[in-house]
């Protein structure tokens, strides 16, 4: 595209100019002032991140506790649902995201009068928002059920007695719940795009779907990824969706990681266990942090 610039920097003018020194040494009251404001914090990080961290990692370090882990049938499964589910969850979620935040671009009285409507399942609190999704789906008596038998005749189905069922119920309120925050977020993206790069577009003949390939996307295309990391790294230890909407019914057939360290440690009775189911999805985590890590530090998005 001839008209379109080929590259936009992403980052202000600002980055660029020389920044204070951070080894300059501090005296007298401003050292006192810097110890003050550090030592809450630094104990705060200690007592409820450090210590945690390090008390899980303790308590998961017995390899016998992985041997046990994979010789149960039931934590390959369960590996298995939360790949399922984190890959689902994460990445229709963020494709419709950024699907709807073009929508809620339109000028439209009555789109900008939607979105605060739209946002509403996030704005609502976790806990009651899955368990009133729960309700909704439970048996004869729930909400969805009553609806099909009401208008159509239909018997509804059992949700949380066939695997595929709960399992997609999880998904389902999954993305119901977070998608507003991610089509906000690249809602804020897409206004802050310089108009002349629009117009430019539309002196090339670019419109539609054409523009939202050669344009809006590569602009988009690194914090596309960052927010696909970021919402992985929260989804592989989401542990409220699952246990609130299908709780692992049928018989922990739908459980994750998070919700299965859970069973083990308090309806088991096996807390190291629980950990270690937990911690063993480290592996992943570690890496897509990096990755993220790296992501950011990205200041030039290629057209």
């Amino acid at each position: 595209m001839r008209g379109t610039p080929q590259v936009l920097a992403a980052g202000p003018a600002a980055l660029d100019r020389p920044r204070p020194s951070w080894h300059r040494h501090l005296r007298g009251s401003e050292f006192a002032w810097a110890i003050a404001f550090v030592v809450p914090y630094a104990a705060v990080f200690a007592a409820f991140v450090v210590y945690p961290v390090a008390y899980g990692l303790w308590m998961a370090s017995d390899p016998s506790l992985y041997r046990d882990l994979m010789a149960n049938p039931l934590y390959a499964r369960t590996v298995v649902n939360t790949a399922l589910y984190v890959g689902l969850g994460v990445n229709v979620k963020m494709f419709l995201a950024l699907l709807l935040s073009g929508f809620f671009m339109r000028r439209r009285w009555w789109i900008k009068a939607l979105l605060p409507v739209y946002i509403l399942p996030w704005a609502l609190p976790a806990i009651p928002a899955f368990v009133s999704f729960h309700w909704m789906l439970i048996g004869e008596e729930g909400l969805i059920n009553s609806v099909l038998s009401a208008l159509f005749g239909i018997q509804g189905p059992l949700w949380f007695n066939d695997r595929r069922l709960a399992f997609g119920s999880n998904v389902v309120a999954y993305i119901w719940k977070w998608l507003p925050f991610w089509t906000l977020t690249f809602f804020a993206a897409r206004t802050a795009i310089p108009q002349e790069i629009y117009e430019a577009a539309e002196v090339d003949g670019a419109s539609g779907c054409r523009r939202f390939a050669h344009v809006i996307f590569p602009l988009l295309g690194n914090l596309y990824l960052a927010c696909t990391l970021l919402a992985t790294l929260w989804t592989i230890g989401d542990f409220t969706t699952v246990d609130l909407v299908s709780g692992g019914a049928p018989a922990y057939s739908t459980d994750v990681l998070a919700t299965l360290g859970f069973h083990y440690a308090f309806e088991a009775a096996q807390p190291s266990l629980g950990v270690a189911a937990v911690m063993s999805a480290l592996p992943v985590l570690i890496p897509i942090a990096l990755i993220l890590m790296r992501t950011l530090r990205t200041r030039e998005v290629q057209l």
